[in-house]
């Protein structure tokens, strides 16, 4: 009933979809705060949640070495060193003989590649 209401002052799809997530979250919060029946923990006292493994996805993972190994040299080696490596982007600047801004603008455009390869 809401949507119909204010259907004359949506301006976009864009806006729309915004104006409904909002109701949903706010509609939501109200919900549990009129339930007092649901049990309130926080997640760092529950022990098991942080203990689940996360399962891999074999074809994911093929997916994206593929995907890695399309990328040209430096930024493949870039990508490598920062994810598998867990190197600072600074450390593989000095690593690499690179500068710091040469880095981050190889990570940025590799990891939006890898985002666009996946999503094809």
């Amino acid at each position: 009933m809401q949507l119909h209401r204010r259907l004359a002052v949506i301006e976009s799809d864009a806006h729309l979809l915004f104006w409904l997530r909002k109701v949903t979250t706010n509609l939501a919060i109200d919900r549990l705060r009129q339930d007092r029946k649901h049990k309130i923990q926080p997640l760092d006292e529950d022990p098991g949640i942080a203990d689940e493994p996360m399962e891999s996805d074999p074809l994911l993972q093929r997916r994206l070495r593929a995907l890695i190994a399309r990328l040209p040299a430096d930024p493949r080696a870039i990508v490598l060193l920062r994810f598998q490596e867990d190197m600072d982007p600074t450390d593989i600047a000095e690593a690499l003989n690179m500068s710091i801004n040469t880095v981050k603008s190889h990570l940025r455009r590799s990891m939006t590649a890898l985002r666009e390869g996946l999503t094809a």
